[in-house]
């Protein structure tokens, strides 16, 4: 017999807006969360995005969330997933000192935010260091702001920055930018848009939050400091897949492919959030994909 008809891997939105409706509908529910509850969204001091929500810090929205969920029933346990597979028609995953069983799996690990890798990174966040201009951007509205990385998301941010913030600098470590280039000739027509190029990021300037950047050039080593109040870090991201790739098919990043419905190639197996190939992943899209792959997940046992 089967632990739970459900069991979903991460306790961040997309995982327990899958618990609030799958438990919601009378079935059987077990999170497990390897840390803490609300994955990258406890980070965020302020979310003004959210429809219908003025504005939340991300760790009170997260445990909402959380609250919410148990509240139908569902069980969250804090362990770590190791690995999961298909046995006799349920679903087994290794949690280390068991093995738990359920009839449909609903993947949502999420995916972490590649850093730069400097002291203070990420003792900033939300003062001064963020990964999403899109949530934060509006806090630095006439003021200015660098963006770090060469792709599509980073030239995005830059041109959406450069909407509403004084100034934007973007910074890439090589002279070329791996992003679109009719992106790139966009920015290079805004008067309030710096490229800085073939630069390393030295360090992060400051004292209790962000104050600038020091950066390096790759060839001549000369060293230049640039007085910003925010820096958006947009070098991409690390979904949480690697300890399940044997079971899952990935696209070349290592995101899950699966439509918006959440279903996978194989029977009973769904994903929700940051860890699904997707365009965009927001606080909005990651609650909506909880909610596609749980009804997914419930059609497919009351089917």
């Amino acid at each position: 017999m089967a632990n739970a008809d459900i069991i979903i891997i991460g306790a961040g939105p997309a995982g327990l807006s899958a618990a609030i409706y799958a438990a919601r509908s009378g079935h059987s529910v077990i999170v497990l969360e390897k840390n803490a509850y609300g994955g990258q969204i406890i980070n965020t001091p302020s979310v003004e995005n959210y429809p219908g929500i003025k504005n939340v810090s991300g760790f009170d929205f997260a445990t909402e969330l959380y609250e919410q969920a148990q509240s139908f029933g569902a069980e969250v346990r804090f362990v770590e997933a190791k690995a999961f597979w298909r046995e006799d028609g349920n679903w087994l995953v290794d949690v280390g000192k068991e093995i738990l069983s359920c009839r449909a799996l609903i993947l949502a690990a999420g995916a972490s935010n590649r850093l730069l890798g400097l002291p203070h990174e990420k003792d900033w966040v939300g003062s001064g260091i963020s990964f999403c201009a899109n949530c934060d951007g509006a806090f630095y509205k006439g003021k200015d702001v660098a963006v770090a990385g060469g792709g599509n998301t980073a030239l995005e941010d830059a041109a959406f920055l450069s909407n509403i913030c004084n100034k934007v600098y973007l910074i890439h470590r090589r002279n070329a930018f791996r992003g679109e280039k009719h992106l790139s000739d966009k920015l290079r027509e805004k008067e309030n848009v710096e490229l800085v190029l073939n630069v390393t990021i030295e360090e992060l300037l400051g004292e209790e939050r962000l104050g600038g950047v020091r950066v390096r050039d790759k060839e001549t080593g000369e060293v230049r400091d640039i007085t910003v109040n925010g820096l958006f870090v947009a070098v991409g991201q690390v979904p949480a897949t690697d300890p399940f790739s044997e079971q899952l098919n990935l696209d070349e990043g290592g995101y899950v492919i699966a439509k918006e419905d959440g279903k996978t190639d194989q029977e009973g197996l769904f994903v929700a959030g940051d860890c699904r190939e997707k365009a965009l992943r927001q606080l909005t899209t990651a609650a909506s994909d909880g909610a596609n792959a749980a009804i997914s997940a419930i059609g497919w046992l009351e089917g």
